[in-house]
């Protein structure tokens, strides 16, 4: 498999990262030895002794590659100490020092 500079791109949105311009050679080549070396791994003579290696319990399906915020499981407002309207509230510097 070989890998591009559209593969990594793809990789930085689904991540939410921001790729400079100039660091898109390096990390194709990075991802590219990657890949290159899981590769190498599928080489290795493993018998009936070992099954495949699968990352995970096999009944959770892969979700889609669709790039976008992943939804918390309790809103802010639950575990922040002060939140008010939609913001959380710290106090200021100087407030802290008296303690």
């Amino acid at each position: 498999m070989s890998i591009g500079r559209e593969d990594v791109l793809k990789v930085a949105k689904l991540a939410e990262l921001d790729v400079a311009e100039a660091d898109l050679p390096k990390l194709v080549e990075q991802m590219a030895n990657i890949v290159g070396f899981v590769e190498q791994l599928r080489e290795v003579p493993a018998g009936e002794q070992a099954p495949p290696f699968l990352a995970g319990p096999a009944s959770v399906p892969l979700r889609a590659d669709h790039p976008g915020s992943v939804p918390l499981a309790r809103p802010p407002e639950e575990f922040a100490p002060e939140f008010t309207d939609g913001l959380f509230t710290v106090p200021k510097l100087g407030a802290m020092e008296a303690e």
